[in-house]
C-alpha cells in the first residue's frame, strides 16, 4: 500500500504538477477548431445503446452466474472478502452490492442500467447518468469475477468514465478518448510481437484463428477455408492496421479520416467472422469520434446539431483529472510493452491502488494464438454407465451445430468454457461449482444451457470429457452435413457425484 507520506506529497504537489501535465498534454497533440457537436451527440447515443445491450445481455444471465444459486454467488464472495480485508474491502471490491447482494438487487442493477441507458440516449441528465452507469457496471464486474473480466467490460467502463468529461471540457475528453482508441489498437498489435509467438512471427496465425476463436460464425468457417497465402496477406494487413494506423489518429484531418475508415473496416471484418459481443460496436463508436461535423450526412447534422449545452465545470479540476488518467495510462501501457521496470516502484504502487476502479486498463487480444481447439463436453449419468450430454447454447458441441451469430449478446458461460478447455479444471475456480450446480439441478444455472438431458431430476453423476474440434472441409461438410469433426482426448475432470 502507498504510505501516508506519499499520499501527503500527492495532495500538496499533485494539483500543480497535474495542471502542468494537462497543459503539456494538450500542446503535444494540438487539435484544430473544427466542430464536433454532432460527433459527440452521435457518440453518446451509440454509447447509450451499447451500454443498454451490455446490461440487458447480462440481465438474462446474472442469477445463473452470480446469484444465490449461481455458479459464483456474489454474497458468498463478499462475505469472504469482508472477513479477510475488513474495511479495505470497500476499496478492493468497489461495488454497490455491499449494500445488498440478493438476486433481486443484482437484477435491479442490470434493469436500472438498461433504463438509464435509454435516458442517456434521450439526452436526459447525461453527466449524472454516465456516472451511475459506470457505478452500476463496475459493481457487477466486481462481484461477478471471471464472468465479467473480459477486455470489453473494462473498455466499456473506461469509455463511459471518460465520456463524463464530454459534458464539460469536450476537447480534453475527446483527446483522452482518442488516446484510448490508440492504446486499444496499438497494444493489440504490440502484444502479438512481444509474445514471440511463432504463428504471428511467420504470419500463419490466421490459418488457425477462425477455427480456434471462442465463438466463430458461419462466415468464419468459410474464412478458414481460404488458402494459406491469403491468410498471410491478411495477417500482414492486420499488423499494418494495428501498429501503423493508430498513429494517424493524432495527425491532420485526412489522416484521421483514413484511420477512422481503416479501423472501422477492420472491426467489421472481426464482427462478421467471430462473436465478440459489443466489443466491435464500442470500438466503432470510438472511431467515429475522429469524424468532424462537416463530414456527417446532412440529415444527421440536422438531427443532432442541437445538443445539450455542456455543464460549466471549472477547467482546472478537469485538466487535473485528465492528466492523472493520462499519466496512469502511460504506466499501464508501459506494462503492456514490458517497460514497467523503468517506473519508480512508488508510481507502480499508485496505479495498483486505483486499479480496482477499472478507469485505466490494459488491452491486447490474442497475444498467443491457439493452434488447436480443445472443447469440454459435460455429461451426466444416473448409473455411471449411460451418459447424456448437456448442450450449450452457442459453443460447439453437436457436430452438426451451425456456427451462428450471437453478438452483441455475450453468453458468458460459453466463453468461460473456451478458456477452461485451454487449462486444467483446477485452474478454473468456477468449474467445480458449475458441476455442483448441475448435480443440484439449479434452475438458474440450467437456464444458461440449451438442453438439459435430465428434465425430471438432476443426475447422480457429472463428468467432463476433453475433445479436440476442427472445422470440416468444404467436401466434408457436403458429404456429412457436419460443421465440425472431433477427436476424444481423455477425461477433463474426475466424476463428480452428489454428496461427494
Amino acid at each position: 500500500m502507498v504510505t501516508s507520506i506519499q499520499f501527503s506529497q500527492c495532495r500538496t504537489a499533485g494539483p500543480y504538477l497535474c495542471g502542468l501535465c494537462g497543459s503539456f498534454l494538450l500542446s503535444c497533440f494540438p487539435m484544430n477548431r473544427d466542430t464536433y457537436t454532432v460527433t459527440h451527440s452521435v457518440f453518446l447515443r451509440l454509447l447509450a445503446l451499447i451500454t443498454c445491450i451490455a446490461f440487458v445481455s447480462l440481465w438474462t444471465q446474472i442469477t445463473g452466474l452470480a446469484g444465490k444459486n449461481g455458479i459464483l454467488p456474489a454474497s458468498t464472495f463478499l462475505e469472504l472478502v469482508a472477513q479477510r480485508f475488513g474495511w479495505q474491502r470497500y476499496w478492493l471490491i468497489p461495488s454497490l452490492c455491499w449494500l445488498n447482494s440478493s438476486d433481486l438487487f443484482l437484477q435491479s442493477l442490470c434493469a436500472g442500467g438498461a433504463v438509464l441507458s435509454l435516458l442517456l440516449f434521450a439526452g436526459r441528465f447525461q453527466a449524472t447518468i454516465l456516472f451511475l452507469l459506470w457505478a452500476f457496471y463496475l459493481s457487477l464486474c466486481a462481484v461477478s469475477r471471471d464472468f465479467l473480466a473480459f477486455q470489453w467490460d473494462v473498455l466499456l467502463l473506461e469509455t463511459g468514465f471518460l465520456a463524463i468529461l464530454l459534458m464539460s471540457q469536450q476537447r480534453i475528453a475527446r483527446l483522452l478518448l482518442y488516446w484510448l482508441l490508440f492504446r486499444l489498437m496499438f497494444s493489440s498489435g504490440m502484444v502479438k510481437l512481444l509474445s514471440e509467438d511463432l504463428t504471428w512471427r511467420n504470419f500463419t496465425a490466421l490459418n488457425f484463428h477462425y477455427e480456434t476463436q471462442p465463438l466463430p460464425t458461419w462466415i468464419g468457417w468459410y474464412a478458414h477455408q481460404l488458402p494459406s497465402w491469403f491468410q498471410k496477406i491478411s495477417t500482414t494487413i492486420m499488423f499494418g492496421v494495428e501498429l501503423l494506423i493508430p498513429f494517424f489518429i493524432f495527425l491532420p484531418r485526412r489522416f484521421r479520416l483514413t484511420a477512422c475508415c481503416s479501423l472501422i473496416g477492420f472491426q467489421i471484418l472481426i464482427f462478421v467472422t467471430g462473436n465478440y459481443c459489443f466489443f466491435n460496436l464500442l470500438a466503432i463508436a470510438l472511431c467515429l469520434l475522429l469524424v468532424e461535423d462537416a463530414h456527417w450526412p446532412e440529415w444527421i447534422r440536422k438531427r443532432f446539431q442541437q445538443s445539450a449545452i455542456p455543464h460549466a465545470w471549472s477547467i482546472w479540476p478537469v485538466r487535473v483529472a485528465a492528466s492523472i488518467l493520462f499519466f496512469l495510462s502511460l504506466v499501464e501501457l508501459s506494462g503492456t510493452l514490458h517497460l514497467a521496470k523503468y517506473w519508480p516502484q512508488s508510481i507502480v504502487q499508485i496505479y495498483r491502488v486505483v486499479a480496482p476502479f477499472r478507469t485505466v486498463n490494459g488491452y491486447g487480444l490474442f497475444a498467443v494464438m491457439t493452434t488447436t481447439r480443445p472443447e469440454i463436453v459435460i455429461e451426466g449419468s444416473n448409473d455411471g454407465t449411460e451418459w447424456k450430454s448437456y448442450e450449450f447454447k452457442y459453443k460447439p458441441g453437436d457436430l452438426r451445430k451451425h456456427p451462428s451469430f450471437v453478438e452483441p449478446h455475450q453468453p458468458r458461460l460459453d466463453w468461460q468454457m473456451w478458456f477452461a478447455a485451454l487449462e486444467n479444471y483446477q485452474s478454473n475456480d468456477w468449474f467445480v461449482p458449475f458441476c455442483t450446480r448441475l448435480l443440484d439441478g439449479s434452475p438458474e444455472v440450467l437456464s444458461l444451457l440449451a438442453h438439459n438431458p435430465f428434465p425430471v431430476a438432476p443426475p447422480k453423476f457429472v463428468r467432463a470429457m476433453w475433445y479436440e474440434y476442427h472445422f470440416t472441409t468444404i467436401a466434408g461438410r457436403r458429404s456429412t452435413g457436419n460443421w465440425w469433426t472431433r477427436e476424444w482426448k481423455g477425461a477433463y475432470s474426475p466424476v463428480f457425484s452428489r454428496g461427494a
